[in-house]
């Protein structure tokens, strides 16, 4: 199984980071990629990827990070491009839009969001795209560079607005979500979308799926949620686990 978006580096994991990551690889877990949302996190996610040979990087600075790129002005974005030249970097994220949170302007966000995407197509890299309450500036960006392509992770829109995403050529990610009793759009998401345009994900060690809810996720809560899928897709955790992983090789070119 393959893991498209985690969080490994969290604080969370810092009294048993090395026992967790060797009991994922031990359960199946072929690959991972862990995204950074800050020029730190981006450190040490590229940490991460060199010490463990199933773990790959996404570095790029989150809609709610944007200051390191507003403040750091050049520095920053010379950092940020020497960290996407390693040989494990295999997307450019996690970035987009938040406007949950009101920590970074929407003008500040968006204007971040549009010129990382720009990057990404520089440099030929899928995008992991975050966006939370956002939607339809999302989809507006993304309109306007039809050249970008990636996934937009735990995906959290309507089944309308799926539509259109599928449309523009972008894949989405589902996690844990999924799996909860009251998230009926999620469930209607996981049934609507292709099979060949979807990936699983954890966002650990946020959003653990059932029978887990609440506590620390890692990827190995991945099975529930190719379960759920399988459940709502009336096919087996088996063929979810053999497509996700096949679109997540193709998308992501994982060696």
């Amino acid at each position: 199984m393959i893991d498209v978006h985690a969080h490994m580096n969290d604080a969370r994991f810092d009294e048993d980071r090395a026992e967790i990551l060797r009991e994922i690889k031990e359960a199946g877990i072929a690959r991972l990629i862990n995204s950074g949302c800050c020029l730190m996190s981006c450190k040490d996610t590229l940490k991460l990827a060199e010490e463990n040979d199933y773990i790959y990087a996404a570095i790029g600075i989150h809609p709610q990070e944007a200051a390191d790129l507003e403040l750091g002005g050049e520095a920053a974005w010379n950092e940020l491009l020497e960290m996407l030249a390693h040989p494990k970097v295999v997307a450019l994220g996690e970035i987009g839009l938040d406007y949950y949170y009101e920590n970074v302007s929407r003008p500040i966000q968006r204007k971040w969001f549009c010129a990382q995407l720009e990057l990404a197509e520089k440099l030929d890299l899928p995008v992991v795209i975050h966006s939370r309450d956002a939607m339809q500036d999302t989809l507006e960006i993304l309109r306007a560079h039809p050249n970008n392509r990636g996934i937009l992770h735990c995906y959290s829109g309507s089944v309308e607005s799926l539509r259109e995403i599928l449309k523009l050529g972008w894949s989405i990610s589902l996690g844990g979500v999924v799996t909860f009793k009251n998230a009926r759009v999620a469930k209607e998401v996981a049934a609507e979308v292709p099979l060949d345009r979807l990936m699983l994900e954890t966002d650990s060690p946020y959003l653990a799926p059932e029978p887990n809810r609440g506590k620390r996720n890692s990827a190995l809560n991945l099975p529930y949620v190719a379960k759920m899928i399988a459940e709502l897709k009336g096919t087996t955790p088996e063929e979810i686990e053999r497509i996700t992983d096949e679109n997540a090789m193709k998308m992501f070119k994982m060696a």
